[in-house]
């Protein structure tokens, strides 16, 4: 079997980021019957047929699927054997997972902080639920992710980076609520199942015996607040989210108990796994959680 090139994982890689030839041959400056040509050289050198045709557009095979994964794996090495034979600095891409609340209210002073320090790397950032983003993370899909306890941890290194209050959320018209039993059968409004924060409402409803007869999912904190305002439920919501919607201001807010509402936030990431643009995030924050008098140092991955 012929070794594989880079640049011919580099274009198979384009084809499936593009999602077809001729945007990959748009990226990549070349014409589209040069890039098909390339992916058919590589599918004669691994001898098995990486994208198949469904209708008008390429989906990739099993063995396509399992490629992605070690070009993925070979580029981001190649971007570091580069870096590091030069400046040592992060670069290629950095692919991460966050919770939706965590990429509005909290990431983006510390992405607009790294990409300061390091614009060689291109982060790729994708939402989703705890459950998740630690699937993400099992299968590879990201390197790192932004998950809320509880959540599973097979084989994950940790690191705390943010502190949330988890409060609940009532429309104007609803009643005094002291105690979960307050609240009734009226509809639930959440994430999917999966959601750290559902899973902590759901123990706390349980303790009480309390069982919402309905629940309605959504995708969104904005969609949640506003459909709490508008009188359809309750939800749970970090504090951090209400200050990104007008809908806020027409929600009654009320505090959780603590052990309900004190919830931590981690950075995950495989154990196995190591890359120098991660290791450069993990310092960022490391460095923004350090007593005060060791911050301002040059934020340098180890």
């Amino acid at each position: 079997m012929a070794l594989m090139d880079l640049a011919a994982l580099e274009i198979f890689k384009a084809v499936v980021d593009e999602g077809g030839i001729n945007r990959a041959a748009a990226r990549l400056h070349r014409v589209p019957s040069n890039v098909t040509t390339r992916v058919k050289i590589l599918e004669q050198q691994l001898g098995a047929a990486l994208f198949v045709r469904v209708g008008r557009r390429l989906a990739l095979t099993a063995e396509g699927k399992l490629l992605v994964d070690y070009a993925n794996q070979l580029l981001r090495l190649s971007a570091e054997a580069r870096a590091a034979l030069h400046d040592g600095g992060p670069r290629g891409t950095l692919r991460i997972g966050s919770l939706e609340s965590t990429a509005a209210a909290r990431l983006p002073r510390y992405l607009a902080r790294y990409h300061a320090l390091y614009p060689e790397v291109r982060i790729e950032l994708v939402t989703g639920t705890s459950g998740a983003l630690v699937s993400s993370l099992q299968a590879k899909e990201v390197e790192a992710a932004f998950v809320a306890e509880p959540f599973n941890n097979p084989g994950f290194e940790t690191q705390l980076v943010f502190r949330e209050e988890i409060v609940l959320i009532t429309p104007k018209s609803e009643g005094r609520v002291r105690s979960a039993k307050d609240i009734g059968n009226v509809t639930m409004i959440a994430f999917a199942n999966g959601c750290s924060y559902r899973k902590r409402l759901e123990t706390w409803l349980a303790s009480a015996k309390i069982h919402a007869d309905r629940v309605m999912e959504f995708q969104s904190y904005h969609a949640i607040i506003a459909c709490v305002a508008a009188g359809t439920g309750f939800a749970v919501v970090p504090r951090s989210v209400l200050s990104l919607t007008t809908a806020s201001s027409d929600v009654k807010v009320i505090p959780l108990p603590s052990a309900v509402a004190h919830a931590k936030t981690h950075l995950i990431w495989r154990a196995s796994h190591h890359s120098v643009a991660l290791q450069a995030l993990k310092a960022l924050f490391a460095a923004s959680l350090a007593p005060a008098k060791t911050r301002g140092k040059e934020l340098r991955p180890s």
